[in-house]
């Protein structure tokens, strides 16, 4: 099983996290991709660019954070985290 937890924070307090399990046959980038797109759902907003540096995070620490400059619109946070809490 696939788990991503994806949270909101504004001065470092919690505001709003979900978990997204995925047991589909994809690939991990596809169940990322996947997730992402479940969590802006979930959370009314518009899907974070994945810039540079939140690749390099991610691939290292299977963990990011997405601020201001990684969404098109405002939002009403500091910034959204990922993180994958289980893999198969």
């Amino acid at each position: 099983m696939f788990r991503l937890w994806a949270r909101t924070f504004q001065d470092n307090h919690m505001l709003q996290d979900t978990v997204i399990c995925d047991d589909s046959p994809e690939t991990r980038t596809h169940k990322v991709f996947h997730a992402v797109e479940e969590v802006c759902y979930q959370f009314d907003l518009g899907k974070p660019i994945w810039l540079d540096s939140n690749i390099a995070e991610f691939k290292r620490h299977s963990k990011t954070r997405f601020f201001a400059d990684s969404f098109m619109e405002d939002i009403a946070f500091d910034y959204l985290e990922i993180f994958v809490i289980e893999e198969d």
